[in-house]
C-alpha cells in the first residue's frame, strides 16, 4: 500500500499540456470530484473517462501487480498514470521562479564543479563569487553543487580553489512543463504526453 501511494500522476490541462505531477491522494480528489477524468493509457487507445468508468474499468480488468491499485473494502482501484483537468486551459507560467528545486533542474541535478549527477539531498546551491565579495543570490550566481565539492571550494572564487565551472550560471528561458521533470521521474505511459 505505501508503494501504490508513492507513485506520482501526470496532469495536463484540457489542451493536452502537461501542467504538474501529483501524488495519488491529490489524483484521487481531483477525479472523485469531477475535476479531472482520466487518460486511459493501458490499452493504447488514450481513451478519456470519468471517475466513475474508471471505477468499473477497474473492476472489469483488476490490475496485475498490487502497486497499480489502491485497495477499497469492495475492490482494487487501478492508479491512473495521467489526469485530464476538466476546467483549467492555462498554460504554465513563462516565468521560471527562482529557488532551490528550480536551480537544480536548470542544472540538470549536475554538479557544476565536478560533472557528477547527484540526487537533490546531495546538492547545495553555491555563490559562484562569495556574497562577502559581493556576489548576489541570482540566477546568474547560484550553481548546483555537490557537498564535497561545496566543501572545498569554500568561501573563495572557483579559480582560486582550484576549480572550474562546466558552464556559466544564467537565468533559464521559458521551457515546457515537461522538460522540467527529471527523467528518471517518467513514467513510461507520460512520454506521448511530454514531448
Amino acid at each position: 500500500m505505501a508503494d501504490a501511494l508513492s507513485r506520482r500522476i501526470l496532469v495536463l490541462n484540457r489542451l493536452w499540456q502537461a501542467v504538474n505531477i501529483v501524488g495519488v491522494k491529490r489524483a484521487f480528489s481531483l477525479l472523485m470530484q469531477d475535476h479531472a477524468q482520466v487518460i486511459n493509457t493501458i490499452d493504447g487507445e488514450f481513451r478519456v473517462m470519468t471517475g466513475t468508468e474508471w471505477l468499473e474499468f477497474s473492476l472489469e480488468k483488476p490490475p496485475r501487480k498490487d502497486s497499480d491499485c489502491l485497495h477499497t473494502v469492495r475492490m482494487k482501484v487501478r492508479i491512473p498514470s495521467v489526469l485530464l483537468l476538466r476546467g483549467y486551459d492555462r498554460i504554465p507560467a513563462k516565468e521560471v521562479k527562482f529557488n532551490r528545486r528550480a536551480v537544480f533542474e536548470r542544472d540538470g541535478y549536475v554538479c557544476q564543479y565536478c560533472g557528477g549527477h547527484f540526487h537533490e539531498k546531495e546538492l547545495n546551491l553555491d555563490h559562484v563569487i562569495p556574497r562577502d565579495m559581493g556576489g548576489k543570490t541570482s540566477w546568474e550566481n547560484i550553481v548546483t553543487s555537490c557537498i564535497p565539492c561545496n566543501t572545498r571550494k569554500a568561501n573563495r572564487l572557483p579559480h582560486k580553489a582550484g576549480m572550474h565551472l562546466k558552464k556559466h550560471p544564467k537565468r533559464p528561458r521559458w521551457r515546457p512543463f515537461s522538460s522540467s521533470v527529471p527523467e528518471a521521474e517518467i513514467d513510461s505511459n507520460w512520454t506521448h504526453f511530454m514531448k
